[in-house]
């Protein structure tokens, strides 16, 4: 692909996973912002488009890359939504897991020395608060009515699928914006130089939570939720 200011995000990341790293180091939304152009994701990010572009060049093809997401455009939504499941799902429920107690330990021990650990705290807990009944309306209401119309594709109800996935893209974007404040709040998950082991094990952790789920909200938003709804549009037009 050809990459220019006027290319969009989400399909430059399609053609060549290896720009996922690098948005995230500049903070370049990808996922929830995957249908801005370079040039407004830059702008959006305060990043210098020229040097993104010179960047862009620099790294290595997909074909030097694992396939993913590339492979999973043309795989079957059920398959993909075993991968998401499997994959994704799984890891933000264990990362929770370990980073909860973790907030609380380093909390307790440097809080006094650290005020901002106290909103890095509640934006952790608004964070799993959000994303644990995320997940679980997916499982059991979208992932099923999207298994079940690509076996059965005759004419779905309409808006059977368009309004959930309303519903999840309007909490997708509200996850991305917890995530650009705990970003704010950790200076992109920088330790402290008073910081013990917990507290880097807690910054790394959501730093790779973070990873995770952009990569996560892209293949929803910009493979699944579309071809959900394409693949509804035909069967009504059936």
């Amino acid at each position: 692909m050809t990459q220019s200011a006027l290319t969009l995000i989400g399909d430059l990341v399609l053609e060549n996973p290896a720009a996922m790293e690098l948005f995230d180091e500049l903070r370049v939304d990808f996922c929830c912002g995957g249908h801005r152009t370079l040039a407004e994701a830059c702008a959006h990010a305060n990043a210098d488009l020229t040097e993104v572009l010179a960047r862009l060049e620099g790294l290595p093809g997909s074909d030097c890359l694992p396939a993913d997401p590339i492979k999973w455009q043309d795989c079957t939504l059920v398959d993909l939504i075993a991968h998401i499941e499997a994959k994704h799902h799984a890891f933000t429920r264990s990362a929770l897991g370990r980073l909860e107690p973790l907030m609380e330990k380093v909390l307790r021990v440097h809080g006094g020395n650290h005020p901002e650990l106290a909103q890095i705290a509640q934006r952790v807990e608004a964070l799993g608060g959000d994303l644990i009944p995320h997940l679980a309306k997916e499982e059991e209401i979208l992932f099923p009515l999207i298994r079940q119309m690509e076996s059965a594709p005759e004419a779905p109800r309409p808006g059977a699928i368009q309004a959930p996935i309303r519903a999840m893209l309007h909490e997708h974007e509200e996850v991305g914006t917890m995530l650009k404040e705990l970003r704010d709040l950790t200076a992109d998950y920088s330790a402290p130089s008073d910081a013990c082991g917990s507290y880097r094990a807690l910054l790394k952790g959501l730093h790779d939570l973070e990873a995770d789920l952009h990569r996560h909200i892209y293949l929803e938003n910009r493979l699944l939720f579309p071809r959900a709804i394409a693949l509804e549009g035909a069967a009504g037009g059936s």
